[in-house]
């Protein structure tokens, strides 16, 4: 099971987030060259990616909480096909 991290966690590690996908975005290098440099998982770099793209490319739906690349849905459930 994820972790939860509470509110004031994600508040503060916002600017850390972002600039890790600035970074992974901006460089020449690989993805996985650029999370072992930023000393964090390869796929935790790619669900920040794939989290900053989705919010600048379509409008979240309001149950949806994007903040520092921590997804949360309110009201729902995780698995697939259940509410």
């Amino acid at each position: 099971m994820a972790k939860q991290h509470t509110k004031e966690f994600q508040v503060r590690s916002l600017p850390l987030v972002q600039e890790a996908v600035r970074i992974a975005l901006s460089s020449d290098l690989s993805r996985k060259q650029t999370a072992a440099d930023l000393g964090i998982g390869f796929s935790t770099l790619s669900r920040w990616i794939q989290l900053h793209r989705h919010r600048d490319d379509v409008s979240a739906p309001p149950d949806v909480d994007l903040e520092c690349g921590f997804v949360r849905r309110t009201g729902s459930s995780r698995r697939r096909g259940t509410s």
